[in-house]
């Protein structure tokens, strides 16, 4: 385990992690500070608080939609599979009947 620290809206925060995931975890955490800090700019009368969260719920909309894509993309290549199945076995009849 490693111990870095992060910064999100002006504020560090320590983590401990993974070795192998300082990189990831410090890339994540400068995509979810520039998150922040647009929604900041945007919307720079509303308090803290308000922008973490809408921001928070963008980012999570990210990923749902990610993961609604990655669902269909699985269900592609499943019909890509039973397909490629399929013909196999035509051949293999094809080539029986020489």
């Amino acid at each position: 385990m490693k111990s870095i620290k992060i910064n999100i809206m002006g504020k560090q925060y320590p983590l401990r992690v993974k070795d192998s995931e300082v990189d990831s975890m410090q890339e994540i955490a400068r995509y979810v500070d520039e998150r922040f800090q647009r929604y900041k700019n945007d919307l720079n009368k509303q308090p803290e608080t308000t922008i973490m969260v809408l921001a928070a719920l963008s980012i999570t909309e990210e990923l749902f939609e990610e993961r609604r894509n990655n669902q269909r993309n699985q269900g592609v290549n499943e019909i890509i599979k039973r397909v490629h199945y399929g013909l196999e076995d035509i051949i293999d009849e094809l080539e029986d009947v020489k």
